[in-house]
């Protein structure tokens, strides 16, 4: 998954990540960063109802408080994402104020509607779980054999450059996405038959690492861009890229489980959320929720149909099934390269382009059971619910073929 928001390196290093949002947007970020030293990449002017509050991701808390910015964004600012587009034609007609409404000159008539973060974890009631809020212990990286053929990232961190736009797979490519996907579809499998109560996250790393290793395969996550772990493992209100540490699940939980493999070359890349023991009925409708979001998103998909029509169908069917997508984080390309174009975005979008015979790319959908808005904890890669909400995640890798689709990562 890609997450469209400022780097999440070093403050003094070029973006790892690139923003896309409208001109305006790009020129009054860019002003901020002659004050922040925050450096910031621009790919092109595509808007999403992804905010300022999720581009700030190399803030947390801690940092914020003696930061320039304070002064300029105070805690509204980083908190608060603006209003829904209730439909495309509002989306496109629309100008999000409220991404500014802290900035000198920008005026913003509804800033008394909202309370102060603190406030909104105090008085909202999402159901009965635990809330994670902090980070805990994460052991070491399993050891990656020698004999596995790794991606170009397994020492430096650094993926290699995707393609420029949308690659056509010849067959023989689709041949070893489809090996690949299935692998991962397995792996996904066994976490299915083993996940239970008084796990711990790490134990769900530990026996995906071992049955991907098993398979003559190398686990994607592992060390991309320097995550540490060889899955994401995202509960309750974490919204995804959770790292895998000494947390026992318990009854209750929901977990998303994130899994990537490479195998012969290509990545293959699928997220289930698995309900633990006996959860509330606003949790299993969430996890129903999002299952249905990313489901109904896919049957739309093949040949001619616009990129941006997945995000239109996710936004209306999780507006009927009242839950909220999560916009900033956005499925892309997938093959020999772990994450390229293109961008598939989940909520109300103009991405340009159409979907072609030939393509491989995700659908991945996060929703949630409140606000949209997510900050990213000090590890750099855990985001959570602002709200602290519940959230939930599904994803397959889909393939376009001349009479429609074919989901890669299907049971």
């Amino acid at each position: 998954m890609l997450f469209r928001v400022l780097q999440r390196l070093s403050w003094t290093t070029e973006s790892a990540f690139t923003t896309c949002c409208s001109p305006l947007i790009i020129r009054k970020l860019n002003n901020l960063a002659t004050d922040t030293k925050l450096k910031r990449g621009v790919s092109n002017n595509v808007w999403s109802r992804a905010s300022i509050s999720h581009r700030l991701i190399g803030f947390n808390t801690k940092q914020l408080k003696t930061s320039p910015l304070r002064k300029k964004l105070e805690d509204q600012f980083i908190f608060n994402s603006g209003p829904y587009f209730s439909s495309s034609a509002k989306w496109k007609s629309h100008f999000v104020p409220s991404l500014f409404h802290k900035l000198t000159g920008v005026p913003y008539t509804q800033l008394q509607q909202y309370r102060s973060v603190w406030n909104i974890f105090r008085k909202t009631d999402f159901g009965n779980y635990d809330v994670l809020d902090n980070i805990r212990e994460v052991s070491q990286a399993q050891p990656v054999p020698s004999h596995i053929a790794c991606p170009v990232y397994f020492e430096t961190g650094e993926p290699a450059e995707g393609p420029s736009g949308p690659e056509l797979k010849a067959e023989w490519q689709v041949d070893s996405m489809k090996e690949s996907c299935r692998l991962a579809r397995l792996v996904m499998n066994t976490v299915a038959e083993n996940i239970k109560s008084g796990m711990t996250t790490d134990d769900i790393d530990i026996l995906v690492h071992n049955k991907i290793i098993e398979y003559g395969a190398y686990p994607s996550p592992l060390n991309y861009r320097g995550f540490p772990k060889s899955v994401c493992t995202s509960v309750n209100n974490v919204a995804c890229h959770g790292i895998p540490d000494d947390r026992k699940l318990i009854d209750g939980d929901i977990i998303s489980v994130d899994i990537t493999v490479f195998y012969k070359g290509y990545h293959g890349d699928c997220c289930e959320t698995f309900i633990i023991g006996d959860v509330d009925e606003a949790g299993q409708h969430l996890v129903d929720a999002a299952r249905k979001c990313r489901d109904e998103a896919i049957a739309i998909c093949g040949p001619g149909v616009p990129f941006a029509a997945i995000g239109h169908k996710v936004e209306q069917v999780a507006r009927r099934e009242k839950v909220t997508v999560v916009p900033c984080f956005i499925g892309h390309g997938i093959g020999t390269y772990f994450h390229g174009p293109p961008d598939i975005y989940h909520c109300y979008n103009n991405y340009p382009g159409t979907m072609e015979e030939g393509m491989t790319f995700t659908v991945e959908p996060i929703v949630a059971q409140g606000q949209e808005d997510v900050l990213i904890l000090e590890d750099g890669w855990t985001a959570v619910m602002v709200d602290n909400g519940r959230a939930a995640q599904f994803e397959h890798t889909v393939l376009i073929t001349e009479s429609g689709h074919e989901i890669l990562t299907a049971v």
